[in-house]
């Protein structure tokens, strides 16, 4: 399945970093950044959520959460968001069920780096899937398309 712009979001009920389980849900009314990213601990991986987090006070003045989802554990996520700091949180979608609803599953099965950016009625609204997965959508590209959102 790809989804697209336009499309209802597929929720989710995923457990995350900070002992709980989130969903897409539980941020209706407010658009949510969705980054699928391969792995922790990963170069390009570590520098693109580095990058969200130290542009959180970009995301939050748009009242936009960032959700970032890859296929490894809890325990994992949290080694990773510990030593880095992240103050959003690490999603662990083990069976890549939700990166299949999403559309981010590559050849190989592995989670292609993508993001979503939905709005606060579910709605799809940006969606860009890396084929390489050496670059990411910078910081200022995700606030221009939120920005879009409240215009």
């Amino acid at each position: 399945m790809s989804l697209s712009i336009g499309d209802t979001a597929p929720d989710f009920d995923l457990p995350g970093t900070g002992g709980r389980n989130y969903t897409l849900g539980e941020f209706a009314g407010n658009p949510v950044v969705l980054a699928f990213y391969p792995g922790d601990d990963t170069p390009v991986c570590t520098k693109q959520l580095n990058s969200y987090n130290e542009g959180l006070e970009q995301f939050a003045d748009l009242d936009a959460q960032v959700l970032a989802i890859s296929a490894q554990d809890v325990q994992s996520h949290e080694g990773f968001s510990g030593k880095h700091g992240f103050a959003f949180p690490l999603l662990a979608d083990v069976d890549k069920a939700v990166a299949g609803s999403y559309g981010t599953l590559g050849p190989l099965g592995f989670p292609r780096r993508s993001v979503f950016i939905v709005d606060g009625d579910g709605v799809v609204r940006y969606a860009h899937r890396a084929i390489a997965g050496l670059t990411y959508r910078p910081v200022s590209e995700l606030v221009e398309e939120l920005e879009k959102l409240t215009s």
